[in-house]
């Protein structure tokens, strides 16, 4: 075991004050304790430090050097200290976050009750909006963290994978999809129009990245677009066409028959959930607990 922090501050304050005892009153000991705690530093390190006198007492050569390091120590010390007090400052105050309706509505809820159980003094926000928006969000620091669909991520922005999703295309047990006796090709569901959400949308995004490459021009103008993956859902539960969808959000429909899968062949339409935060800011406090919880399950 190394020297304690008290014994090394009373060595820096003896040199300052040119005495035990006074340095003892700074630190609010006994004469006695204090050199006592100063005698144990020097049996421990293996050389004197204080030269004792009736006036008082002065440095060694080598007490000048270890007062030095000890006061550089301390000094980190403070700084430590300080930086641990703003974290738990940061903990204790209020979390902003932003994500994309996939994530904020069937995964985020259980990572937000997981925080309010281990740090009950934490108020936290929730900001609901498209990949795009939370984006612009995070950069503008509105939010101290962001959770985001779809392929790309601005590359001012760190980012960290927290899940996974597949993409499902679902139509109203009515369509004429419904009762296919074979896959749709990708070809296929490339040139097709289906309910979409609005452009920004992480889903939207991801699906026409992931179709790209079956394309031979523009995709093709959606049936509908719609400001949100609840009304894409009612809509074509309600039988207006096709869409493809989070399996999160459509697991109940398809499993009470209200929707149908349509199988797909020829191309994989999985895709990628992440937090992410600005590459000059890493998440601490309320926020880096989020993150744990969100990248840990």
């Amino acid at each position: 075991m190394g020297p304690d922090l008290l014994s090394l501050a009373l060595l820096v304050a003896s040199v300052a004050e040119g005495s035990v005892s006074r340095a003892a009153a700074v630190h609010g000991l006994s004469q006695p304790a204090a050199s006592a705690r100063l005698s144990l530093l020097e049996r421990r390190l293996g050389v004197t430090l204080l030269e004792r006198g009736p006036s008082g007492s002065r440095p060694t050569a080598a007490g000048t050097l270890v007062a030095g390091w000890s006061a550089d120590l301390l000094r980190a010390v403070e700084t430590f200290e300080s930086a641990a007090r703003g974290l738990r400052r940061d903990v204790d105050s209020t979390l902003r976050v932003a994500a994309s309706y996939t994530v904020a509505e069937y995964l985020l809820p259980r990572w937000l009750a997981e925080l309010a159980r281990r740090h009950p003094d934490v108020s936290s926000e929730l900001e609901v909006a498209n990949s795009t928006e939370v984006t612009e969000a995070v950069l503008a620091e509105r939010v101290d963290l962001g959770f985001v669909e779809g392929t790309k991520v601005d590359p001012r922005l760190a980012a960290v994978e927290v899940g996974t999703d597949a993409l499902v295309v679902v139509v109203a047990p009515t369509h004429h999809w419904a009762t296919r006796r074979s896959p749709l090709t990708a070809a296929q569901l490339a040139s097709a129009r289906l309910v979409t959400r609005e452009a920004g949308s992480g889903t939207r995004e991801a699906f026409e990245d992931l179709l790209a490459p079956y394309r031979t021009g523009r995709p093709p103008t959606p049936l509908l677009t719609l400001g949100s993956t609840a009304a894409v859902r009612a809509t074509v539960v309600n039988g207006s066409g096709p869409a493809a969808l989070s399996r999160l959000c459509v697991a109940d429909d398809l499993e009470r028959g209200r929707l149908v899968a349509v199988p797909i062949t020829g191309v994989e339409l999985g895709r990628s959930l992440k937090a992410v935060w600005r590459r000059d800011a890493r998440p601490a406090g309320a926020a880096a607990a989020l993150l744990s919880f969100a990248t840990t399950g």
